[in-house]
């Protein structure tokens, strides 16, 4: 054997290695990706359909409603990381994500029936209801539609309705082909850009990668953990589709009467700060918190939500069992 055919024996035989163990690696963290999802949630049957969510705390209840690429466990670390403790948080999976189905009408409206059929089912009577990013729609239309069933509303970064720039995903290269990625389902590119590029997926939840590279490593980490919550990509999939439909029209948010607060940041990459904006103008008495800096994850702004969530729930008579 030729020195160029045994140093391309070599070459060949350290790529097949090197793929095998990537594939490996993979395949562990994928599977304990699909099985921490699928363990963590309940299933309700319900006068809706089928629901899955989780439960968690004790103490004023509070319906945690996830954004784009969640899921019940989405909604529990919204509630955690924003909100803070002192609640009995239920968060449910919204149509066409984890182990919800998606039915024949899968519109905000028919979403927000669905959570008030978990709450009947439940028994879970008035709670808080936080809405985040796309899971707003279903927020605001709960609070229209069922008034007695929301003791109050707050909308984080919502993905609503906006007259004059509509909520839209940040249109670079980067962004682009994370969305791309997406709508593929492909657990495994994700995976891999993940690993190798991950500030493409970070542009994709919102924000922006430079502003993340000033932040303290305990706030980076939460993006990624974000980023890493995305998988099993396929088993969101379905429900990131349901979300990409635009909204074209306003709800009657003038008729909302529960106290709410908005709260948005101006480089959020998905640009909800007019959103929010418009939903605070047009919602009665509704306290508006614009952040200059966090982008869509509100990074580094996170004792500041916190805090002014807790402001905002005392002022409306309402606080959490540890206060």
């Amino acid at each position: 054997m030729s020195s160029n055919a045994f140093l391309l024996s070599i070459a060949l035989a350290a790529l097949v290695i090197g793929g095998a163990a990537l594939a490996i690696i993979y395949n562990r963290e994928i599977n304990h990706a699909r099985a921490s999802a699928a363990s963590g949630g309940r299933i309700a049957q319900t006068s809706a359909g089928r629901i899955e969510y989780a439960e968690t705390g004790s103490g004023t209840a509070l319906l945690s409603i996830h954004g784009s690429g969640g899921g019940y466990d989405q909604g529990l670390a919204i509630a955690s990381e924003l909100v803070g403790d002192g609640f009995r948080v239920l968060a449910p999976s919204r149509f066409g994500y984890l182990g919800t189905p998606i039915p024949a009408d899968a519109s905000p409206l028919a979403q927000a029936e669905a959570h008030a059929a978990l709450l009947a089912a439940l028994m879970i009577d008035r709670p808080i209801v936080v809405g985040t990013s796309a899971g707003a729609l279903s927020a605001v239309e709960l609070a229209l539609r069922h008034p007695d069933r929301v003791t109050a509303l707050i909308l984080i970064v919502p993905a609503t309705y906006a007259p004059t720039s509509a909520v839209a995903i940040e249109g670079s290269r980067g962004s682009r082909f994370a969305f791309c990625l997406v709508n593929a389902g492909a657990d495994f590119i994700w995976w891999a850009i993940e690993k190798i590029a991950p500030s493409i997926l970070i542009r994709f939840t919102g924000v922006s990668p430079e502003y993340l590279a000033t932040a303290s490593p305990a706030q980076r980490e939460r993006a990624m953990r974000t980023v890493r919550k995305i998988q099993p990509l396929s088993k969101r999939f379905a429900g990131i589709a349901v979300d990409s439909r635009p909204v074209r029209y306003p709800p009657p948010l003038e008729a909302i009467k529960v106290p709410t607060l908005v709260i948005s940041a101006r480089d959020d990459l998905f640009n909800t700060l007019p959103a929010a904006e418009f939903a605070a103008a047009t919602i009665p008495n509704a306290k508006l918190v614009v952040f200059e800096t966090g982008g869509h994850l509100l990074v580094g702004r996170e004792a500041e939500v916190r805090s002014e969530i807790a402001s905002f729930l005392a002022q409306a008579g309402m606080k959490p069992a540890s206060t």
